[in-house]
């Protein structure tokens, strides 16, 4: 009898593991917790947050309007903050990746936002003025109420500045970016953060279109620093200066306790009509003047910049920049 021959081996075998259940690949990939799902997690916990801590804002205060005011952007911006922590924990991401360190706050990179903010203001406001279609007017508030409304408007827009701009560039704007990239993230970022200006009294195309202007700027400031806080301190100068200290409309909105009887006079291209400077022809030139200059003066680097991964994910670069 002739021997048996030797086993075939069986064919080599590439699994490297026991292949994940269908509903663990459906909500989770390579990078954790899907775009999709982690974006749509995060806008439905905050709507329904946001809902909840508005009434108990009003309903506290709303006898008090200017104080209601205040409450209620402190309830929007824990809206804001609390689903994209516990995203944080479930995707294991450090706070800094979503552009608000919290070893950054209030530090250099808030205080030069806010001078370029305000200083951006004062050139479109001059070059209003040269053109006849804005004048100073008389300083209407005297004595304390000038402190104090200007130290509650300071309060105000700052949490305004810090709200917006983690809402939409912010989790929003890092969650995008792992899916689609940063700047096409960043012109959908942008259009939400119109889109929700479109509500404000007075506001037309030519605000909205400001609007988004400066919301695409802000995205080049995270993109160049690899941070919010440039961003916040520049929106908070900006709608406080507007809103007291030159006392203009901001987005439509005429508000109480601002510092001038200022007025706006002229063609709705050059003035902004209804809505302001920030629908001004104008507007867009001063805009794109801060852009440019921002652009040179902050160019990327290795150790400031976010950074983008072959899967898409924003990262802040900054390694010792922990929060």
């Amino acid at each position: 009898m002739t021997p048996d021959a030797p086993p075939t081996p069986d064919p080599p075998s590439f699994t490297t593991g026991v292949e994940p259940p269908y509903i663990r690949t459906l909500f989770l990939g390579p990078g954790g917790l899907r775009p999709g799902w982690g974006l749509l997690f995060y806008l439905v916990l905050y709507i329904v947050l946001d809902q909840f801590l508005d009434n108990i804002a009003y309903n506290a205060f709303h006898n008090h309007p200017l104080w209601s005011q205040v409450l209620e952007k402190f309830a929007d911006l824990a809206a804001a903050l609390i689903p994209a922590f516990l995203l944080m924990k479930i995707e294991r991401r450090p706070w800094r990746s979503y552009g608000l360190g919290w070893k950054q706050a209030f530090r250099s990179r808030f205080w030069l936002g806010a001078l370029w903010g305000f200083a951006a203001l004062t050139v479109l406001i001059s070059a209003l003025h040269a053109l006849h279609g804005y004048d100073f007017g008389h300083i209407v508030l005297h004595g304390a109420r000038i402190e104090e409304f200007a130290a509650y408007w300071a309060a105000m827009f700052l949490l305004v500045g810090l709200y917006e701009e983690f809402l939409f560039r912010g989790y929003t704007q890092f969650t995008l970016a792992r899916g689609v990239r940063f700047w096409p993230a960043a012109l959908l970022s942008s259009c939400a953060f119109a889109a929700v200006h479109s509500n404000n009294p007075g506001e037309t195309a030519a605000g909205l279109s400001g609007v988004f202007a400066i919301g695409f700027f802000f995205c080049l400031t995270l993109r160049r620093t690899g941070s919010l806080w440039f961003a916040v301190g520049f929106h908070a100068a900006w709608d406080w200066g507007e809103t007291f200290f030159y006392s203009v409309p901001d987005s439509g909105w005429i508000a109480p306790g601002h510092l001038l009887s200022s007025r706006l006079h002229g063609p709705d291209w050059l003035t902004g009509g209804s809505v302001g400077p920030e629908a001004s022809l104008l507007c867009f030139a001063t805009i794109a003047l801060t852009a440019l200059t921002f652009a040179v003066t902050h160019c990327p680097s290795t150790t400031a910049c976010p950074t983008e991964s072959a899967t898409g994910t924003t990262e802040d670069a900054a390694k010792n920049d922990s929060a």
